[in-house]
């Protein structure tokens, strides 16, 4: 069994988890770029502005003003304006619920840019595994550790050891954007919440 899985590796080589890495890292770039592109699109900070509108109640004013905005932000309340005849127990359920249904699509791609961030190194240390295993190989097949068999061993250790620098290289942008984007994504629910919740307060305290 041991000596199966050790042709298969030598004779497989560790080529293919570079190009493996490289691949990984273009669709990651690929997806950082399109999620930033998408946070900054669909996210309305300005929002925040019209707090003191929503605290006095002038849902009329606060809605003209909501004209031309766009982002979840801007929806959640719109929502919630909508509610208001309800009662503040339909405005709160509405918020929470506009929230829930629009996180999923800034979610979309972050569950990759995780699993590549957490899971490259180990994709690299395998190649690096297997390049050694082929430099150990070339050295058995020597049958002497001469000066000229050991130098090319050692080159041999040497570029295996760039698949993992590269896996390393792979994963740190993800984790990096992944944590940026869920922060970011937090940061934008919270707007809205906070707009809802001024909703909220008011028709709670004309009640």
């Amino acid at each position: 069994m041991t000596e199966t899985l050790f042709r298969l590796f030598t004779s497989v080589g560790a080529e293919w988890v570079m190009w493996l890495l490289i691949a990984l890292s273009i669709a990651s770039v690929a997806v950082i770029v399109e999620r930033l592109l998408y946070f900054r699109r669909n996210s309305s900070p300005e929002v925040l502005e019209l707090l003191p509108l929503l605290s006095a109640g002038k849902w009329d004013e606060a809605r003209k003003s909501l004209d031309g905005m766009r982002g979840l932000e801007a929806e959640v309340l719109r929502e919630a304006l909508d509610a208001t005849p309800r009662g503040a127990a339909s405005v709160e359920d509405t918020v929470a619920g506009a929230i829930a249904r629009r996180r999923t699509t800034f979610e979309r791609f972050l569950p990759f840019l995780g699993t590549l961030g957490s899971n490259a190194p180990f994709v690299g240390l395998f190649g690096t595994v297997i390049g050694i295993i082929e430099a150990f190989a070339s050295l058995a097949r020597e049958g002497q550790a001469n000066q000229s068999t050991a130098a090319v061993v050692m080159a041999g250790i040497s570029e295996a050891l760039v698949a993992t620098a590269v896996g390393i290289f792979v994963a740190i942008p993800a984790v990096v954007a992944f944590n940026l984007y869920s922060r970011w994504l937090k940061t934008i629910t919270s707007r809205a919440a906070v707009a809802g919740g001024a909703v909220v307060a008011h028709l709670r305290r004309e009640a």
